[in-house]
């Protein structure tokens, strides 16, 4: 009996996958970082772009952690350390600049977002929301679902998609809890927590409050076309494109993760019950919504009021990580639920962005991508740059993907007989839905937590719905866009 419980090297399986989609990753960055000089890139106007022994660089690290994020082959924190390590030991940037952004006020965003999801976990107001929210959808997956998603979407009108992702989670977990399935992975449980990630996406393209990706294209947009666009005229344009693919998603996870059980039998009442349970809200519960609310309301007013808006919002938001020590809802201990491989996981994100920027890297690609449509139709070229938007806001930040190919397809675009509005908002929609990677957005990272799903599965289901939103993109310029009054079209070089 003893014999069978020591350890048996014969027994230990070798994982041949994880070894090779390691050593892919390993093969891609040498291929990339020890090739020739590649060729310059070239605008419309005749400017080149180089890409530099350090672009290569920065190009070669994020095809290592690409591999090693979507396979998982050590843990996506690990994957972030390693982004660190790379700058610093190939010369690619300095190590005071490669392991600052890990630091980076989007980072600590993130922090705080989390913290404001670990106390309403903790002070019993996850609980008190979700089962209000399940004696109002009943007890139809389907309508579980679709209540989850306007929920999520929602909240993502008027305050940053990170704050309302790390809010709307530990109500789902509660949720998912009376499902009946404990931890185990499930479809219900995969297409709640995805779910909940991709409408914080859609949702947070309606306004300038959901993220801050449209104050930079706007800023941008601004500075190049000479014109400006209010916060009321984004709403107007987004606005049925937002909850166009929120209801569109909601059909989507019908269809591939459809719920095991259609209905969770007396699911109503027992929401009831534990809602009483609870008994009346506590003076914790009182304290915590007080913070939040005016953290949330204070960012909220930062795009209204001028004196506001000097004031970062991580500042802001880190505000109520502070008060919630001060007021004792939250001691030492608690510092130990924080999911820290999601925190490295965008401190990574955020390392591997800065690193494409600064190096000229992401430029270059911009460039290149964009010149190859300098002759194409008006309509094909604005589904090239929503498409690059698209697949560059799944890698690196969503502003840093507007920041790189903004700029140069608005300078392209009246060559083409392209209006620069259709530019502008073509890519601030795919800017919002990064479905195919978790660095894409914070929200990706935060339903990754759950177990529920795979980094692979997430990317594999990523792919139609990242089709079906090139599709709403299509639909949007050629019909729904010039029908709302929007132009799409100018006289060339006007």
């Amino acid at each position: 009996m003893t014999s069978d419980l020591k350890y048996n090297p014969a027994n230990v399986k070798f994982n041949w996958k994880r070894f090779m989609f390691l050593g892919i990753g390993v093969l891609l960055f040498t291929i990339a970082y020890y090739s020739p000089p590649w060729p310059d890139a070239v605008d419309p106007l005749g400017k080149h772009f180089e890409l530099t022994r350090e672009g290569k660089g920065a190009l070669a690290v994020f095809l290592l952690a690409g591999t090693w994020w979507v396979f998982e082959v050590v843990p996506i924190g690990v994957t972030s350390l390693a982004i660190g390590v790379l700058q610093a030991l190939f010369l690619i940037r300095p190590a005071k600049v490669a392991f600052k952004d890990f630091m980076d006020p989007s980072v600590m965003f993130i922090f705080a977002s989390i913290v404001i999801g670990l106390v309403f976990t903790k002070t019993g107001l996850t609980k008190r929301l979700a089962y209000k929210m399940l004696v109002i959808v009943g007890e139809k997956t389907s309508i579980i679902y679709l209540g989850c998603f306007v929920v999520t979407a929602a909240l993502t009108h008027i305050m940053a998609h990170t704050a309302v992702a790390a809010t709307i989670y530990p109500l789902l977990l509660a949720v998912y809890s009376l499902y009946g399935e404990g931890d185990k992975q499930t479809r219900f449980g995969k297409g709640l927590f995805m779910g909940m990630a991709y409408v914080a996406g859609s949702g947070s393209i309606v306004t300038l409050l959901g993220a801050a990706r449209g104050a930079v294209a706007i800023g941008f947009y601004n500075d190049i076309v000479g014109k400006d666009i209010s916060f009321f005229q984004l709403s107007y344009y987004m606005f049925p494109i937002g909850w166009l693919m929120t209801f569109i998603l909601w059909g989507f996870f019908m269809i591939f993760f459809k719920p095991e059980k259609k209905v969770i039998p007396g699911l109503r009442e027992k929401a009831r019950q534990l809602s009483s349970e609870l008994g009346p809200i506590t003076q914790k519960e009182i304290i915590a919504s007080i913070i939040v609310f005016f953290c949330i309301l204070t960012m909220s007013l930062r795009s209204f009021i001028p004196a506001l808006q000097p004031i970062n919002k991580t500042a802001i938001i880190l505000i109520s990580t502070i008060l919630f020590f001060i007021t004792d809802i939250l001691d030492l201990d608690d510092l130990e639920q924080i999911p820290w491989n999601i925190i490295l996981l965008f401190a990574g994100a955020m390392s591997i962005g800065f690193c494409l920027w600064e190096t000229g890297a992401a430029e270059w690609m911009a460039v290149n991508w964009l010149v190859m449509f300098q002759e194409a139709n008006w309509f094909i070229f604005v589904m090239s740059i929503a498409f690059f938007v698209m697949i560059m806001t799944n890698v690196i930040m969503n502003v840093a993907a507007i920041a790189i190919s903004l700029p140069v397809a608005l300078v392209i675009a009246p060559y083409l007989g392209v209006a620069p509005e259709v530019v502008l908002f073509a890519s601030l929609l795919t800017a919002g839905m990064p479905f195919l990677l978790l660095v894409g957005a914070a929200p990706n990272a935060i339903a990754y937590d759950s177990k529920q799903f795979s980094t692979g599965e997430f990317f594999l289901y990523g792919i139609p719905a990242s089709i079906i939103l090139m599709i709403i993109v299509g639909f949007a310029t050629l019909i729904l866009w010039p029908l709302m009054g929007m132009p799409v079209t100018v006289a060339v070089g006007g």
